[in-house]
């Protein structure tokens, strides 16, 4: 929902730095006071003398032309909001170019080029910019992932081994589960940002974002990648268990004609 506030704008070419941050794994915006903001879902609020930050629950903020003071205060600020912090937090930085008048578009340096600059037009920066940090940081953790995965399936290879730690194949479905969880439940990576359906004629500035940041390819590319994760790992569990039922069996096996044994023995001897 935008509020009706207004932004300072201006006929000349401006150029303000865009900074973006992935702090953790939520961010709770219900801290601010709401009627200050000046649009919501996202939260969109003022920052410092000329500032904007963009709010997103599942832990980024992206800020808009914020001086370093300004920003390292207010991040200073938002820890106290943030679940699970991440050790290092995820940045990305953007250049925007305010040109009255011009067509909107994304140069071939990367330069965002925008008419004017307005709540829903920092809202549809952010939301690409968000998702760019988001799914940078997943691609990261699926890789670990992969890394932990892959030496199991070559043992299984080389060795037919069947003698993998339960524990550790279900710590990576987990990993799996959680990562899919983020990126379709709370973060809605393929879904559009809310200020469209105000402003539909921001569709052509949010598809050229969407291209330049590669989201759609990206994200189907982390979708194959997790489901070949979960795959595998199941796979691996169910050739444990099964290895382990058969074991069982032969233990069954085993009492049996131990059983039969004994009986032979006290009725002959």
């Amino acid at each position: 929902m935008i509020e009706q506030d207004q932004i300072d704008t201006t006929s000349e070419r401006r150029t303000i730095i865009v900074r973006g941050f992935l702090l953790g794994e939520r961010l709770d915006t219900r801290g601010f006071e709401q009627t200050q903001a000046l649009a919501t879902t996202p939260l969109t609020l003022r920052v410092g003398r000329k500032g904007y930050a963009v709010l997103f629950r599942y832990g980024v903020v992206v800020l808009f032309d914020v001086s370093a003071e300004e920003e390292a205060h207010y991040l200073a600020d938002l820890t106290r909001l943030v679940s699970d912090p991440l050790a290092e937090p995820g940045r990305e930085q953007a250049h925007l170019d305010i040109v009255a008048g011009n067509a909107e578009h994304v140069d071939p340096d990367g330069t965002i080029i925008l008419a004017e600059l307005t709540p829903e037009r920092m809202q549809v920066v952010a939301d690409v910019l968000a998702k760019d940090m988001l799914l940078e940081h997943f691609e990261v953790r699926v890789a670990a992932v992969f890394d932990r995965v892959e030496p199991l399936a070559g043992r299984l290879k080389r060795h037919g081994s069947r003698n993998f730690k339960i524990k550790e194949l279900l710590s990576q479905i987990g990993d799996v589960l959680l990562t899919q969880h983020r990126m379709v439940g709370r973060a809605e990576v393929l879904e559009k940002p809310e200020a469209l359906w105000n402003l539909p004629e921001l569709e052509g500035l949010f598809g050229r974002l969407e291209r330049e940041y590669e989201i759609r390819e990206r994200s189907r590319a982390l979708d194959h990648k997790l489901e070949v994760i979960g795959n595998t790992a199941e796979t691996l569990l169910d050739l444990v268990h099964t290895s382990r039922s058969l074991r069982v069996e032969w233990y069954i096996v085993f009492l049996i004609v131990f059983e039969i044994v004994l009986s032979l023995w006290e009725k002959f001897f």
